[in-house]
């Protein structure tokens, strides 16, 4: 992999990561513009490190939450016992459809551009939707939680933004909404790192030597842009401007689907 091949997919992974465009939708569309044969052999590898490099940026800019969290954890503050475990439930579906659909899941991986475009067309009602909604003060219930992971396993599918369905969903569900971007984003931390361990253990990674320069330029552009679009999204959030990233999904989802039937 060349420096600059593994600057612009840093950039591109810490961007979609965390703004509701959905990074799946765009590797898709990426693959049946360049042809499958642009990943190159090491991307398994490049792109564990772009997810550790996000993860951490994350991990930045809610240190203070996430230390607040575990220390009321350890000294027994209910609250934060409570916000933990909404955390945890929130990451079930996830985890069962990751571990028992995974085959399915990556069937669905397979250049298919129309279904990339329908789902991206559904992200963009739902920021539409999320966008025009009215903020209140509400915290985050169990119910809740679980309404949300369900929309993270859902976003699984390529097209369907995570950070766009879990932030929309908590905040169609009435919640406040600085507080469901802070919750959308802890809530995928674990499961970063869960995924993370899972492909180191499974053995199919390799190093190389050789691509030592790379995975660096690619780790540093994917924790600088995280950081930026992070702070970002949550901003916009805050500001209910959700629906100019609607618009954005709505034009890409379109052309995806168009391109797809003309072509096929």
């Amino acid at each position: 992999m060349e420096w600059l091949d593994a600057l612009i997919l840093g950039v591109i992974q810490g961007l979609t990561e965390f703004l509701p465009v959905s990074s799946s939708g765009h590797l898709e569309l990426g693959k049946a513009i360049l042809g499958d044969n642009s990943v190159p052999e090491e991307s398994l590898l490049f792109t564990v490190v772009l997810h550790f490099a996000t993860a951490l940026s994350t991990i930045i800019v809610f240190r203070k939450d996430i230390f607040n969290l575990i220390a009321g954890i350890f000294s027994g503050q209910m609250d934060d016992m409570i916000f933990a475990g909404k955390i945890i439930l929130s990451m079930i579906p996830a985890v069962i459809v990751g571990l028992f659909f995974e085959e399915q899941l990556e069937a669905l991986f397979n250049g298919n551009i129309v279904l990339v475009g329908c789902m991206l067309i559904v992200t963009g009602l739902l920021l539409f939707l999320a966008g025009r909604a009215k903020n209140t003060g509400k915290n985050i219930g169990w119910k809740d939680a679980l309404l949300i992971g369900v929309s993270q396993a859902i976003a699984m599918l390529p097209g369907i933004s995570r950070s766009g369905a879990t932030i929309s969903t908590s905040v169609l569900l009435g919640n406040d909404r600085t507080k469901a971007a802070r919750f959308s984003f802890l809530m995928v931390v674990p499961l970063i790192f869960g995924k993370i361990a899972k492909d180191i253990m499974s053995g199919d990674i390799s190093m190389e030597s050789s691509a030592s320069m790379p995975l660096l330029i690619g780790f540093i552009a994917a924790f600088i842009t995280g950081l930026i679009a992070c702070t970002w999204m949550i901003s916009l959030v805050r500001k209910a401007k959700l629906h100019y990233f609607s618009y954005y999904c709505f034009a890409v989802g379109l052309i995806a689907i168009a391109a797809g039937v003309f072509n096929g």
